[in-house]
């Protein structure tokens, strides 16, 4: 999610009510003494956190804090970051933690549970658990993408299923991003345990490698290194990314039939310097100003059904009617042992 145009931003009075409005009280470790405070913010988001730099320039002016953004890379990254740093935290709050890696995350300790009131009616059907360990602040659908110009001048078909993808035909042309080291190939992966079953999935992933598959770090590499489409100099014509993705290219295609549902959260770090900063940081993601910016500077469907999507959104994404899923509390409990034997069965 690299690519970026420009959301129009909303009243400077819609994000000062998003930052300021009063929330919850938290039911984490901290609710029993007053929570911390510094004239610091400390932000860790994954490397595809986008948005306007004068709203994030307002949130600071508003707030009066010294905010800082760390992007330690994708979400495995951020969640391997957080625990390895659980004594001393690298920060205050957490942005990009989906539901594929929110189990680790949550099951680690990292987090600090905090139930924002700004959390729009209904959204809380996309919750990550009932202690309120994270807020869900956007979501999206994991898919292939396919160049479709590639195909065309290839006088090939584009594939629609995961069957397709292992005929012969086909060989060569598919990149995926590695699912212990990204989001994105995480829920890909998840998608074919979904499909395949918790049995079937490894025979599934066997012949896709017999098929040539190219595994590798994570979603930018993927798709503007190896990828034919878009800003990619590379020559596979198939890539893991989202539904959204042809809202901005208008020359690939996502292939439904392969979408996997991810939610992203932000949470407030256990441990936290600044705990007060934190909330008002997860209440400023879902602000209307900063909700109305998601589609189009982070791929995303905001979490607040309200927001009106922009016109290429609404006439170029994908629209998925059956996306794949499977509960977080399954994803947490089997995906250390699915990449475990995913990484034996494919990398070696």
């Amino acid at each position: 999610m690299s690519i970026r145009t420009v959301a129009a931003a909303a009243a400077a009075a819609v994000l000062l009510a998003g930052c300021a409005g009063t929330s919850a009280p938290s039911a984490g470790p901290s609710s029993s003494a007053a929570p911390t405070q510094s004239t610091r913010l400390t932000v860790v988001t994954h490397d595809s956190f986008a948005l306007e730099k004068a709203t994030r320039a307002q949130f600071a002016a508003e707030t009066g804090y010294d905010v800082t953004y760390i992007a330690p890379g994708d979400v495995g990254t951020v969640v391997n970051q957080l625990v390895l740093t659980k004594d001393a935290p690298i920060g205050d709050v957490v942005y990009g933690i989906d539901n594929t890696f929110a189990g680790r995350a949550i099951s680690a300790g990292v987090l600090s549970p905090y139930a924002s009131s700004a959390l729009p009616t209904g959204a809380d059907a996309y919750a990550a658990d009932a202690a309120h360990s994270l807020t869900p602040i956007d979501y999206g659908d994991v898919c292939l993408n396919a160049d479709t110009a590639w195909f065309a001048a290839h006088h090939l078909a584009v594939p629609q299923t995961f069957d397709d993808l292992v005929k012969p035909e086909y060989s060569g042309l598919l990149v995926v991003e590695n699912p212990a080291s990204s989001s994105p190939g995480m829920a890909f992966l998840a998608a074919t345990v979904a499909a395949k079953g918790d049995q079937g999935y490894l025979d599934y992933w066997t012949a896709l490698k017999a098929n040539k598959v190219l595994v590798v770090k994570g979603w930018t590499e993927a798709y503007t290194v190896e990828f034919s489409g878009s800003t990619g100099k590379g020559d596979r014509p198939l890539v893991v990314s989202y539904s959204s993705s042809p809202a901005y290219e208008h020359a690939t295609q996502a292939l439904t039939q392969t979408c996997f549902r991810q939610v992203e959260y932000a949470g407030v770090i256990a441990g936290a310097q600044n705990e007060v900063g934190a909330r008002k940081f997860v209440d400023f993601l879902l602000s209307k100003q900063v909700q109305a910016q998601i589609p189009e500077q982070m791929y995303m469907d905001p979490i607040d059904p309200a927001i009106k999507l922009p016109a290429d959104w609404e006439k170029y994404a994908a629209v998925v009617d059956a996306p794949l899923s499977l509960p977080v509390a399954q994803l947490s409990a089997n995906r250390d042992t699915w990449i475990k034997a995913w990484t034996a069965a494919v990398v070696g």
